[in-house]
């Protein structure tokens, strides 16, 4: 039996997963649980803890620790870069020293942590390349027995972006593109410019991009080139070489201090750079859509020459940049791939469990796949602690009987125009709730994206929502046919359904979809074909559960956001209680 526990530790998105003969039985990221940091990059103490008591594992019983980080990695770029910047690499060289001590000390950490010994601790360690863990997360749980694959971010082992070519349980690496150069760090970058500076803010420019115009094409092309025998180069008169990222940079709320990634010069190209706070200016909108246009671009670029190298049909892609789904759903429409694969957390959470299935493709030797459908791989919670947690705030809920009366009462409150907070089962991989730990809204009413936003969310009012629907629905709404499960595409409703569905239509007519298959969530699919049942419509509007913090884990979490914010119901598994004078 080979028992493999995943780890991407000291590195933002900190996360485990629990890996058994090949089946993943639990994965998590340390920001939901512990203490709830958004992208939490310490050891993932909580995580390891969990995944393991989960499978009722001791550490003890582990064969295997893989880790999503390979120091020993890109040697030849790391040294020629050091040469030709000393003064500037002292600080990448200083955060490089501190990881390799932490890491050193993994069986300790370990060992501590789980109340174990170093006499019983067997596993053999296991260290993964950031980027092949990446797009392992994503080939080998996947469909396909040959794919071409693809991952891109800001920076991971002094890498961002890696080309293979994948067929059986085989990744061939075909080539890399290392620091400075990363189309991460140029979106992050301007994302910064325009004031949104806190880590992990780019989607704020995505969903701001539609409102602008594209009048700074040719200024992009100053700061990220595109060679026609090359991948992208970013110009260092403008953009900087960051010095890495660990749970150093956090500052004592929890928050990760992101360096300044533009340098001075930026302002003779786009003026002063606005701050953080101040308002946004048409400039700024215009700003956030050169940039996403040209990022665009580059992924086109990047996607073309990968074809190039496997000419193929079906994409295997990871990585921070994977997340762009604007990007994602024109890869479909305008290069050679049409079936693509992307797990659900293809940012760097992701990589504790790519490294485990490296690890158990090319260490252990497993042969057989595992094809990941679903994302629901967290924690789920007893109904004792749902009773425990209405007690402890002495609210009296009403129990359903089964689950098609908790649905039909819950599409019910959604059809009259009720925000409903939708707590179920095991809690959602990767950054997007998918049905488990969602707010639900009714899609048709136009002031509803406002009222989340402003109510509840509390967040800028520009932001878009998400249009959940029925996966055999997908092609009546949209333009494009696309599965994307773990809502990883931003598409285009088709026009006759842009006014009839405002609060999940964009500025530019688009909805980033989730495609729900009844085999892959039961509960949320009934729910959204009863929705449809009142108001005519296989849609639901699906945002995560949480005000400005990670997504809640426990049924007291929920709880709480439920009771500070403005939401009408909530749905703690078959407990339905409502507020507002809702009836």
């Amino acid at each position: 039996m080979s028992i493999i526990l995943g780890i991407d530790a000291y590195h933002p998105d900190a996360a485990a997963c629990l890996v058994i003969d090949g089946k993943l039985k639990a994965a998590v990221a340390e920001e939901r649980l512990g203490s709830r940091w958004k992208h939490d990059a310490s050891f993932p103490a909580n995580s390891i803890r969990w995944c393991l008591d989960y499978a009722g594992i001791k550490l003890d019983d582990v064969t295997h620790v893989a880790v999503a980080r390979d120091q020993s990695s890109n040697k030849a770029a790391k040294v020629e870069y050091v040469l030709r910047h000393p003064v500037a690499s002292r600080s990448i060289v200083s955060t490089f020293l501190k990881r390799r001590k932490k890491l050193a000390s993994l069986r300790e950490q370990l060992v501590e942590i789980c109340g174990s010994s170093m006499q019983n601790y067997h596993a053999q360690e296991v260290y993964v390349e950031h980027h092949l863990a990446h797009l392992a997360s994503s080939y080998y749980l996947s469909p396909f027995d040959f794919a071409a694959g693809l991952t891109y971010d800001g920076a991971g082992d002094f890498a961002a972006l890696l080309a293979a070519r994948c067929q059986g349980n085989q990744i061939e690496v075909l080539d890399r593109v290392c620091l400075p150069h990363s189309l991460g760090f140029f979106y992050t970058a301007l994302c910064q410019f325009i004031g949104f500076d806190g880590f992990g803010e780019e989607y704020k420019v995505m969903g701001l991009a539609p409102y602008g115009e594209d009048r700074f094409g040719k200024e992009m092309e100053q700061l990220l080139a595109l060679p026609d025998n090359g991948w992208f180069r970013l110009n260092p008169r403008y953009l900087a070489m960051p010095r890495g990222y660990d749970e150093s940079c956090m500052d004592e709320h929890g928050f990760i201090r992101l360096e300044c990634l533009y340098t001075s010069r930026i302002q003779e190209l786009f003026g002063p750079s606005r701050k953080r706070g101040e308002e946004l200016t048409q400039r700024d909108k215009d700003i956030a859509r050169s940039c996403q246009a040209h990022f665009e671009k580059a992924a086109i670029h990047c996607v073309n020459r990968l074809h190039g190298l496997v000419p193929e049909r079906n994409l295997c892609m990871a990585g921070g940049c994977a997340l762009n789904g604007v990007a994602n759903a024109r890869i479909l429409r305008d290069t050679p791939f049409t079936t693509p694969y992307l797990q659900a957390a293809s940012s760097d959470d992701g990589t504790c469990l790519g490294a485990a299935y490296w690890c158990y493709h090319n260490v252990v030797g497993g042969q057989e796949r595992f094809w990941m459908k679903h994302a629901f791989w967290g924690p789920e919670y007893p109904e004792t602690e749902i009773v425990s947690a209405l007690q402890k705030h002495q609210l009296t809920a009403y129990r359903c009987m089964d689950n098609a009366e908790l649905t039909d009462r819950a599409a019910q409150l959604i059809h009259q125009g009720n925000v409903v907070g939708w707590y179920q089962g095991r809690s959602e991989w990767g950054p997007r709730a998918l049905g488990n730990r969602s707010i639900l809204a009714n899609p048709t009413i136009p002031t509803m994206k406002a009222t989340i936003n402003a109510k509840i969310k509390r967040r800028e009012s520009f932001r878009p929502f998400a249009p959940s629907v029925l996966k055999e629905q997908v092609s009546t709404y949209f333009e494009q046919e696309v599965d994307s499960p773990f809502m990883m595409h931003v598409v285009r409703f088709k026009p006759e359904w842009r006014d009839k569905l405002p609060a999940v239509t964009h500025a530019d007519g688009t909805g980033r979809l989730q495609s729900v298959e009844e085999a892959n969530n039961p509960l949320y699919y009934m729910l959204i074909r009863r929705f449809m049942d009142y108001s005519g419509v296989g849609i639901v509007l699906n945002t995560s559960f949480n005000e400005n913090e990670p997504v809640v884990d426990t049924p007291e979490q929920a709880l709480n956001c439920y009771l500070r914010t403005d939401m009408d119901a909530i749905c703690l598994g078959r407990y339905i209680l409502t507020k507002n004078n809702v009836k």
